[in-house]
């Protein structure tokens, strides 16, 4: 879809021709603009009652009299006079649901307040758009027709037209990655291996000319990843540790580093999960896929940064090779662990990754992971649980969070919670009591991280959604974008 900047002509938005005019309003009627022919029109269908004047609600109107667009669809936003990014998101998604089923030539999005819409809102109006369109199809033929909007054109003013231009070139960038992240998620197990995983990092590479470099099983015997080895043992799926490479910096610019996990499926291996619901463990490639993501909205921006994706990749099944419960393996760390339970996996080939971080020097790294079960209790589905024991690499991710209305909520690093991960066989195990299961997952990562700056981000309750709205989310492609651009140079 084309996005690009439009300047309405004297009539406002009377003389807009569209196919479809997306038009949010204040939920407050004396936030509206003035002197507009629109006006009159939206406060009959106000007095009507067919317009409540609350966020979320719509409505549909089919050649508006007085209008030139042939549609338009009226979405209230919140109550503040200038709608916050929030507000902007959420009223474009109600008002793209009543008619995302139909293609359009040219759709404009217009702000109906007395102010402009702020570049924050317009980059959150676009995301909202594309997501709003998005549907799954790689593996449903019967699904319907993909619906195409070739155009969409924010209405804004000579003063504000650059803002708004850069802020739509970051959001179509962003929701590119999203979607990348979304249909690499919701493909079956058997559509997407550790292999397919591995295809998908090289055809990146080709598309925007990262580097990529994949190790196959001997090669990650040879460096002596136990930890990630005993993890792959039970599949017959060779397991794949992708490395990809952005270099928009010089080369002496020390690199961030995404570190992503990314088991294809996960049974819970001998430590076998239950039945109900584990289709849903093909997203437990959640946050490779986001590390996919985020490289797909990198190579389309260009930002002066260098940057390093490592996913170690593999299924973890149950088998006569199958690690065990009470088997210990030793980590490239040199650490040994003791595995108490097979389905605390994702840990246990991050900590091999994290440990290979270390070769490139980072100036940061951040591992996004679908880890516990115990996250979603703690936080729901409405924010990742972020950790990190510096307070300044914390503090920007939050906030980065935050403004990509994708947000994370910082949880304890404190020392004590490390006792829980004792053994008696190992330098230590790899779960301790259920109490706290969120914070002692991060304690273990941690033991892995002690040559640079770190944070985890536990985004089980965040990468996707369960019920009649199954599907992954793409998160946290949008708040890791939006902490490397603030990061770039």
């Amino acid at each position: 879809m084309d996005v690009r900047i439009l300047q309405a002509g004297p009539e406002g938005l009377c003389s807009i021709q569209a196919d479809l005019l997306l038009l949010l309003l204040p939920a407050r009627r004396e936030a509206w603009a003035e002197g507009q022919g629109w006006t009159d029109l939206l406060d009959e269908a106000v007095a009507a009652g067919d317009l409540p004047l609350k966020a979320g609600r719509t409505l549909y109107l089919h050649r508006p009299a007085g209008m030139k667009a042939a549609r338009c669809v009226v979405g209230v936003a919140g109550d503040e006079a200038q709608s916050t990014a929030r507000d902007a998101a959420r009223a474009v998604a109600s008002a793209v649901a009543v008619v995302k089923q139909q293609g359009f030539a040219k759709v404009v999005l217009a702000w109906g307040g007395q102010e402009d819409l702020s570049d924050d809102a317009a980059h959150a109006a676009v995301v909202a758009v594309e997501s709003a369109l998005y549907s799954y199809r790689l593996t449903k033929p019967s699904a319907a027709a993909v619906v195409e909007w070739k155009e969409l054109a924010l209405l804004g003013n000579k003063a504000n037209t650059a803002g708004l231009r850069a802020a739509t070139r970051r959001a179509q960038a962003v929701a590119a990655g999203v979607n990348l992240a979304r249909d690499c998620a919701n493909r079956p197990g058997n559509h997407f291996t550790p292999t397919h995983l591995a295809d998908e990092a090289r055809q990146l590479a080709r598309d925007f000319g990262f580097k990529v470099e994949v190790l196959d099983r001997k090669a990650v015997e040879k460096l002596g990843m136990g930890a990630f080895l005993a993890v792959a043992k039970g599949s017959d799926e060779p397991l794949q540790f992708i490395v990809l490479q952005y270099q928009g910096a010089a080369k002496k610019v020390a690199p961030r580093v995404l570190v992503g996990k990314g088991i294809t499926f996960d049974s819970g291996g001998i430590s076998l999960k239950p039945a109900a619901e584990m289709d849903e463990m093909k997203y437990d490639m959640g946050g490779a896929a986001s590390v996919l993501g985020v490289f797909r909205a990198i190579g389309e921006l260009q930002p002066k940064l260098n940057l390093i994706g490592l996913i170690p990749a593999c299924e973890n099944l149950p088998s006569g090779r199958a690690t065990k419960p009470g088997d210990v393996v030793t980590s490239l760390s040199g650490q040994t662990i003791e595995v108490l339970n097979t389905d605390a996996e994702g840990r246990l080939i991050l900590c091999d990754a994290l440990t290979y971080a270390e070769r490139f020097k980072p100036a940061a790294v951040v591992d996004i992971a679908t880890l516990t079960g115990a996250c979603v209790i703690a936080l729901g589905h409405q924010r990742a649980g972020l950790f990190s024991p510096d307070d300044t690499l914390a503090i920007a991710l939050q906030e980065a969070g935050d403004r990509a209305l994708d947000p994370a909520w910082r949880l304890p690093l404190d020392d004590e919670y490390d006792e829980a991960l004792k053994s008696n066989f190992a330098d230590m195990a790899n779960v301790g009591s259920r109490a706290g299961g969120v914070v002692t997952a991060a304690m273990f990562l941690k033991r892995y991280t002690k040559a640079y700056r770190w944070a985890h981000l536990d985004i089980a309750g965040v990468a996707w959604k369960s019920g009649a709205a199954k599907g992954a989310t793409g998160r946290p492609v949008a708040l890791l974008t939006q902490w490397l651009l603030g990061e770039a140079g």
